[in-house]
């Protein structure tokens, strides 16, 4: 069994977690590694917002509930512009704390794949930790300006509860 911390950024603090946690029930984005895996995710908090007041709190919290990995959200890479501590926050957590972290929870959606694309704002150093997230097969499933977002995401809650 793997337990995961998710680690959010606070310009999200309000975030409910749905694609976070849907991608840790369907095995999507950067929790594909764990398909064959029981998850349990014991922890799910903001860094505190710039520059990551929370961080060192957060992770050693996250430790003393039996962390096995925290995930860094994929807002941390999908928003204007991406989080620019995400390697500082990283080697802190894993080299004083001594939780493996990993970048990228849900597939990153396909307006922000589009967006980031045409103005060209991903910095060189994350262009690895993107590409783990832009599966374009999955993107459209966790784009969430679709029209149609909300009757999908509706109707295959629904196929999973029969």
């Amino acid at each position: 069994m793997q337990r995961i911390g998710i680690i959010i950024c606070d310009r999200y603090n309000t975030c409910n977690g749905g694609k976070c946690f849907r991608a840790v029930r369907e095995r999507d984005g950067a929790f594909k590694k764990y398909v064959d895996e029981e998850v349990e995710v014991i922890g799910y908090s903001t860094c505190g917002g710039c520059p990551g007041g929370n961080i060192e709190y957060v992770a050693s919290g996250m430790k003393n509930y039996g962390v096995d990995v925290i995930h860094f959200a994929t807002g941390m890479l999908a928003g204007y512009p991406p989080c620019p501590n995400i390697d500082v926050f990283k080697n802190h957590i894993e080299k004083n704390i001594g939780v493996k972290v990993e970048i990228g929870t849900h597939p990153m959606p396909t307006n922000y794949l589009l967006n980031h694309k045409n103005i060209q704002d991903i910095p060189s150093n994350y262009k690895h930790y993107w590409d783990n997230l832009a599966d374009p097969d999955e993107a459209k499933k966790y784009d969430s300006s679709r029209a149609d977002y909300n009757e999908e995401l509706k109707m295959e809650l629904e196929k999973q509860k029969s």
